[in-house]
């Protein structure tokens, strides 16, 4: 006779979960350290400058606004219980992003030369700068995370999550867009 007990019964979902965090983990890692060595590492000879990637800036600027933009809406959506249009739009927020962190991705693979900051506020700006930075990092992996448990309906794990990824992922957008009006505006 077995016993049917209810963490016995939650096991296959936590064996799954336990699955799919590593993998988001991992992944968030690889994007990371892939980037990191973007910005610090060294590029093959001739790639600087090989493509026109003058635009990219303002592309990226526009792509962080829209994230930003349709956070809020998916905010908007969830606090009317308008559960399918929310999912749409948190998406959409993540497909953006995602788009970003391609168009981010190759400006730095093929830009001349770092963007220097020539304003008068070089301490604000740095202090954006390098806020912006670590919780772009840090944001990777909870956006999935809250994607995942939205997606699974672990809505009690989701909505833990993303009253922590809501803000700092609209921090980032915002000093996103904050980032490049100082650098080119």
């Amino acid at each position: 006779m077995t016993s049917h007990t209810p963490s016995a019964a939650k096991e296959p979902t936590r064996d799954k979960d336990g699955f799919w965090l590593r993998i988001i983990y991992i992944t968030s890692a690889v994007v990371c350290a892939a980037i990191l060595f973007l910005i610090l590492g060294p590029r093959p000879e001739g790639t600087s400058g090989k493509l026109d990637v003058s635009t990219l800036p303002a592309v990226n600027c526009t792509l962080n606004s829209i994230t930003g933009v349709l956070l809020l809406v998916g905010w908007a959506l969830i606090l009317k219980k308008r559960i399918a249009a929310h999912r749409a739009v948190m998406l959409s927020a993540f497909g953006s992003s995602s788009a970003f962190l391609v168009s981010y991705v190759i400006y730095h693979w093929f830009k001349e030369g770092p963007t220097l900051y020539a304003g008068d506020h070089r301490g604000v700006y740095l202090f954006i700068l390098l806020s912006h930075i670590v919780l772009a990092a840090i944001i990777l992996p909870m956006a999935l995370i809250s994607l995942y448990r939205g997606f699974n309906m672990q809505v009690d794990k989701h909505r833990a999550i993303a009253k922590i990824t809501l803000p700092l992922w609209l921090y980032v957008s915002a000093t996103g867009v904050a980032v490049y009006v100082m650098l080119h505006a």
